[in-house]
């Protein structure tokens, strides 16, 4: 599904879509297109786009072809969403370790409906860091 959402294709597109929307989230998906990871997530993100039009705005960046944010960003995992508001990264706690973003697939999109709603009325009230409506601590036991 990655091909019916907005690609940006450059380090200034992508400072331009944080920079330019000032009331709503802006949700950025790092990774690539052929990855099976990214895949189920852009899934996602196209299912619940229209749901959440009126509060967040979507983009895809390849990190190969936009290898810009890699290091600032720490772009390392397969799959990285990442959330910006008033060109402010907001941080979320799910409980992971990792406040920055978000880098492991969800399985419904009941969750990532959740998770934005939470950013956007954190990020309108003023706060940086927003604590996720679920603790992904235990999701990953070994």
């Amino acid at each position: 599904m990655s091909y019916m959402l907005p690609h940006l294709d450059n380090g200034w597109e992508v400072d331009q879509a944080i920079l330019r929307e000032n009331d709503k989230v802006v949700v950025i998906r790092f990774g690539h297109d052929y990855n099976s990871t990214c895949m189920h997530m852009d899934e996602l993100i196209y299912s619940v786009a229209y749901d959440l039009q009126n509060f967040a705005v979507f983009y895809l960046v390849d990190i190969t072809e936009v290898p810009d944010f890699n290091s600032m960003y720490e772009l390392y995992d397969p799959c990285t969403i990442m959330f910006f508001f008033r060109n402010k990264l907001i941080m979320v706690d799910f409980g992971t370790g990792n406040n920055y973003k978000l880098n492991f697939t969800l399985s419904e999109k009941q969750e990532l409906i959740d998770i934005v709603e939470c950013v956007y009325r954190g990020a309108a009230k003023g706060k940086g860091l927003v604590v996720s409506p679920r603790d992904y601590s235990s999701k990953h036991e070994y």
